[in-house]
């Protein structure tokens, strides 16, 4: 299991390149992070190059890798070289697997900078791009380094990126913390505090991690709210007046799927309440009409936990736990759909 360090970057960046001790270093940054991050890291680095793409995740493809690998190639950059993926999840996601790939593995380091990244994305080693407009299609397990977390990059997200997050705290406090998710669901987003938050994330997903690094059984947990959720992301990928943050599609799948395992009998009525409650307080509802259903439906049939053509979920079957590998039938995710467009 790679570190996780949750301290100011001035403590941790330059103790972990001191150690490591690189033959070259590359800054990942996207337009959003060079012009608000990456200030505060370049003046604890020694000598770098910084590699620049555009940000957003319909970047996150072959051709965006193709520039990181030309890049590094162009800068001569050994096997003893350093990545440092400084952004949100498309950025460490891509950036690890374009170092996971690069002469067959180079060292990377996560500096997670969106609450989503540093509750989520970061912590695990989930690598990849999207192919042909479905999500994380291709991609690989890979431990970075180092995870560096310093809360300070929260400052400068707007509330749209930090209530994305927010919704990765949620899911972690369902499937693993009943007692927090009591805690967080009595707050509003303004009140509830970060830097507790994102260390109890952290926690939670590194022991579900480190039980099943490769996520053959208990780490599926992990993707509550997220069957549904995804497909919902992937199918107003493609509409720009509709697109949507991850942290928004995943909340809209918790309540689908919160439905689906409350008509299974697995959680009671209540928890359903609870969820829909206080994801429809926080996010709203996002508007899903009839031609949306089917092509949501059929993206399902993608999912990287199905088995044999059969929609396998990780569901809740209590305040704090969930199940895995739950069959569920394309009946039942339209009813779960249908409950969430109301």
């Amino acid at each position: 299991m790679s570190s996780v360090q949750i301290a100011p970057l001035a403590e941790t960046l330059p103790a972990f390149v001191e150690q490591l001790d690189p033959s070259a270093i590359a800054v990942l940054a996207d337009n959003h992070t060079y012009r608000h991050c990456y200030p505060l890291v370049k003046p604890l680095l020694p000598k770098h190059s910084v590699i620049r793409i555009r940000a957003g995740e319909e970047q996150k493809h072959l051709g965006t890798c193709q520039t990181i690998w030309d890049a590094l190639t162009r800068a001569n950059f050994d096997r003893h070289a350093l990545v440092l993926n400084l952004g949100g999840g498309v950025i460490g996601d891509m950036g690890g697997f374009c170092a996971a790939t690069y002469k067959r593995g180079i060292a990377f380091a996560q500096v997670p900078t969106t609450l989503l990244s540093q509750v989520d994305a970061s912590v695990g080693g989930k690598l990849g791009i999207d192919f042909q407009g479905l999500k994380n299609h291709i991609g690989v397990f890979q431990l970075p380094n180092t995870v560096l977390i310093d809360a300070t990059f929260l400052d400068t997200l707007p509330y749209s990126e930090l209530r994305s997050g927010f919704a990765e705290i949620i899911k972690h406090c369902l499937i693993a913390d009943a007692e927090m998710w009591n805690k967080i669901r009595r707050l509003e987003l303004s009140e509830q505090n970060w830097t507790e938050l994102v260390a109890h994330s952290v926690g939670v997903k590194q022991r579900i991690v480190a039980q099943d690094p490769t996520e053959k059984g208990l780490r599926k947990i992990l993707n509550f709210g997220h069957t549904l959720g995804h497909a919902i992301e992937t199918h107003f990928l493609s509409n720009a007046r509709r697109r949507l943050l991850h942290g928004e599609a995943v909340a809209a799948g918790m309540v689908a799927e919160a439905y689906i395992a409350c008509q299974k009998g697995m959680v009671e009525q209540t928890l359903l309440e609870q969820i829909e409650e206080y994801v429809f307080a926080v996010y709203g509802r996002t508007r899903l009409t009839d031609a949306d259903i089917d092509p949501i439906l059929a993206l399902t049939l993608q999912d990287k936990k199905n088995k044999g053509g059969q929609v396998r979920m990780a569901l809740l079957d209590g305040p704090g736990s969930c199940a895995f590998d739950v069959p569920v039938s394309k009946p039942e995710m339209r009813h779960g759909l249908f409950y969430y467009r109301g």
